[in-house]
C-alpha cells in the first residue's frame, strides 16, 4: 500500500502505468475468455476486413437495447474497400458456440464470451491477410510478448544476482573469471548476438520450443550487466559489520550471500528489473518481426506486425495492422515510467535511512559493543 500511495502522490504517471500493465497482463491471462475466435481461425474470404462498428442505432434510425453489427461484404473489382450491408443487423450474443479450442492449453471448450450469427463477423480490430480476427490474435499474442519479458528478466536477474554475488564475495580468480566472461558478452552488439545465437538452432522447431529458445537467448545475454553492478555492491556490503559478525559466527558463505548480502541489493535490482523488461519485449518482437522468433500460426505482437512489414499498401489502406506496434510502444513506455517512479521512491527511502542513521549513531555503537561483549549478533 505504501508503494501505491507513494506512486500516486509523487509519480502519477508511474501509478497509472502500473495499472495499465496490470490490465494488459490480466487480458493476456484471460485471453481464452475475452476473444470471439481462436487465434488461428481463418476467414479466407475476408482478408484485411476493417474493424466493424458496434452500435445500438440502425442506419434507418431505429434504436435497439442490444448491441449489433452489420455484415461486411468483400470488395469488388479493383476496390479495396469493404461494403457494409445495412439491410439486416446482427445482434451480439454472449456465451455463444463456436469452433472448439483449448482453454489454458488443455481444457476443450466451444463456448465464447461473445459473438454474432454468420455470415457476419465481429472483427473489433479488423482482420489480417488471412482473415483472422486481429483482436483475438493481439490478445493471445500478448501472452507471448508480455511473458517473455517477465520470464526472461527472472532468469537473467537470478543469474546476475548469483554470479555477481559470488564474484563480489569470493574475489580473486573467481571474480576475474566471471567478470571477464561478463565483459566478453557485453562486448558484442546485443541485437547481432541474438541473431547469431538464433541461427544456431534449426528452423523446424515447434512454437513452444521457439518460445523457450527466445527466452534462453535473451536471458543468456542479459545477465552480464547486472552481474557487474551487483558485484560492485557486494564488494561494499561484505565489509559491513553485520557481515563480519556472520563470518565470526561461522555462517557458511552461501548463507551469508543469500540471506545477508543479496537482500541488500534488492532496492536496486527491483528498479533495474522494471527498466529491463522492455528490452526483452523488444528483443522478442524484433526476432518475430524478422521471422526468426515465434512462427505462424502462433501469435505474438512481433509476428502480427510482420504482416505490415515492407508492404506500403497495407500501411496506407489497412492501418489497423499497426495496432501491435502501438501496444508494444505503450508497454515499453509504461515499464519505463514505472521504473523511473520506483527509482525515485527508492532514492527517497535510502535518503531517509541515511538521515536516520546519522541522527542515531549511538544505536550502531551499542550494537557493536553488544556483539563484542557477548559474541552474539542482536539482529
Amino acid at each position: 500500500m505504501y508503494l501505491l500511495t507513494s506512486l500516486r502522490r509523487k509519480r502519477p504517471a508511474a501509478f497509472y502505468s502500473l495499472w495499465l500493465l496490470v490490465f494488459f497482463y490480466a487480458a493476456a491471462l484471460l485471453a481464452d475468455f475475452l476473444t470471439a475466435y481462436p487465434y488461428d481461425f481463418q476467414n479466407r474470404d475476408r482478408p484485411f476486413c476493417p474493424p466493424v462498428r458496434v452500435g445500438f442505432r440502425e442506419a434507418g434510425g431505429q434504436w435497439h437495447l442490444r448491441p449489433f453489427v452489420y455484415n461486411y461484404l468483400p470488395p469488388e473489382g479493383d476496390s479495396v474497400r469493404y461494403r457494409v450491408d445495412t439491410s439486416r443487423p446482427y445482434f451480439v450474443s454472449f456465451w455463444v458456440k463456436g469452433p472448439t479450442r483449448k482453454i489454458f492449453g488443455f481444457i476443450p471448450s466451444d463456448r465464447y464470451l461473445f459473438g454474432v450469427a454468420p455470415p457476419a463477423r465481429i472483427f473489433l480490430l479488423g482482420s489480417d491477410q488471412f482473415g483472422r480476427d486481429l483482436f483475438s490474435r493481439v490478445v493471445y499474442g500478448s501472452r507471448v510478448s508480455l511473458s517473455v519479458g517477465l520470464v526472461g528478466v527472472a532468469i537473467s536477474f537470478s543469474l546476475g544476482l548469483f554470479l555477481g554475488g559470488i564474484a563480489g564475495y569470493c574475489g580473486g580468480k573467481i571474480d576475474n573469471l566471471l567478470m571477464r566472461l561478463a565483459e566478453l558478452l557485453m562486448a558484442f552488439p546485443g541485437f547481432y548476438l541474438i541473431l547469431a545465437l538464433r541461427a544456431v538452432f534449426p528452423p523446424t522447431l515447434s512454437s513452444f520450443q521457439v518460445y523457450l529458445m527466445v527466452i534462453a537467448i535473451l536471458s543468456l545475454i542479459g545477465w552480464a550487466s547486472l552481474a557487474r553492478v551487483v558485484r560492485g555492491m557486494v564488494l561494499s556490503i561484505r565489509e559491513e559489520d553485520y557481515v563480519l559478525a556472520a563470518k565470526a559466527l561461522g555462517f557458511s558463505g552461501s548463507r551469508i550471500i543469500w540471506r545477508h548480502i543479496i537482500p541488500r541489493t534488492f532496492s536496486y535490482t527491483i528498479t533495474a528489473a522494471a527498466l529491463s523488461v522492455p528490452g526483452y519485449i523488444l528483443g522478442e518482437s524484433a526476432l518475430s518481426l524478422l521471422g526468426l522468433g515465434i512462427q505462424e500460426p502462433q501469435a505474438s505482437w512481433g509476428n502480427i506486425l510482420s504482416g505490415a512489414m515492407g508492404n506500403l499498401e497495407v500501411i496506407l489502406y489497412h492501418g489497423w495492422m499497426l495496432i501491435p506496434g502501438l501496444l508494444i510502444f505503450l508497454t515499453v513506455l509504461a515499464y519505463n515510467l514505472l521504473g523511473d517512479g520506483l527509482r525515485e521512491i527508492n532514492t527517497t527511502l535510502q535518503g531517509r535511512v541515511f538521515k536516520t542513521a546519522r541522527l542515531k549513531p549511538r544505536t550502531t555503537v551499542s550494537c557493536q559493543r553488544l556483539f563484542c561483549s557477548s559474541g552474539k549478533v542482536g539482529i
